[in-house]
């Protein structure tokens, strides 16, 4: 996989995709696994991680959550903190683009790495088209 990108963003999307089973987890699966190998690096914002558990925990519970972070922690991927410098950049995404405030951090954490955001939310269409960050699509339904 020579032409394969150096690096990942898992998005909210992505990452619950993966954690609760759904249709594009083989998809994000094989990301993690070419980071395990070494292949690329995958990364993930520290607000993008916020809104999986708290999503997490809406859903199913504190114990879910708790466990949900567990797993997150084993995965070969690197979380990104947040800084004032980027706080202001996803402010700017956010102003021009009707996108959520989370995918903002995507969305910059993407940028600043020349990485690729893995995603299936529908909200990225218009940043794409304006080529404002690359993505690889996932599935929305199981198959």
């Amino acid at each position: 996989m020579a032409s394969s990108p150096a690096a990942y963003v898992l998005d909210s999307f992505a990452l619950l995709a993966y954690l609760e089973g759904e249709a594009g987890m083989p998809r994000v699966r094989s990301v993690l696994e070419g980071a395990e190998a070494k292949r690329h690096t995958v990364y993930l914002s520290l607000i993008n991680l916020g809104e999986v558990l708290y999503i997490t925990e809406r859903e199913r519970g504190l114990v879910a959550a708790r466990r949900a972070l567990g797993a997150v922690e084993q995965l070969p991927l690197e979380i990104v903190g947040v800084s004032r410098a980027t706080v202001l950049a996803a402010a700017h995404i956010k102003a021009r683009f009707p996108i959520s405030y989370a995918d903002a951090f995507a969305v910059v954490t993407a940028r600043d790495r020349a990485a690729l955001v893995v995603t299936g939310d529908r909200e990225f269409r218009p940043l794409a088209d304006a080529g404002v960050v690359a993505v690889t699509w996932l599935p929305r339904r199981r198959p």
